[in-house]
């Protein structure tokens, strides 16, 4: 069991089961939503995710057509995004999960859009644009 918070601690849950790799988003709208460079995020089972605090304190963004961006609403920090066409999955934000996550970044989508200040390393594959299905 993995635990994590937001930034004021409002908002708590839970992760059942063993945590997949993390999967690294360099688009515009990502870098823009989450305020850096990328988005680190764990794409898991939403069966496998239980708030224990705070539920009640996130809002949802609508970025595109069936996407929406989740976030608390007090200290504004990204929890998780969803996807209409994936309703059985969260990806949630690397950043919240408390204590050495045992997982390494697995790809890494979108490096064309990378800015300019960033450096993009390691040996996980890079893709242009989206990650291949």
């Amino acid at each position: 069991m993995r635990t994590g918070s937001c930034l004021c601690g409002g908002v708590r849950l839970e992760i059942a089961g063993d945590l997949p790799d993390i999967q690294a988003c360099y688009c515009r709208s990502c870098q823009k939503a989450q305020g850096s460079a990328f988005v680190a995020v764990l794409p898991v089972a939403k069966a496998d995710v239980r708030f224990t605090a705070g539920e009640d304190l996130l809002t949802a963004f609508e970025s595109s057509p069936g996407k929406h961006r989740v976030f608390c609403r007090v200290c504004g920090s990204p929890v998780l995004s969803r996807a209409a066409a994936l309703p059985d999955r969260l990806r949630l934000r690397a950043g919240l999960l408390d204590g050495p996550l045992g997982v390494k970044i697995a790809s890494q989508a979108f490096v064309a859009e990378a800015a300019d200040w960033c450096l993009i390393d390691g040996d996980a594959p890079r893709y242009p644009g989206p990650r291949p299905a």
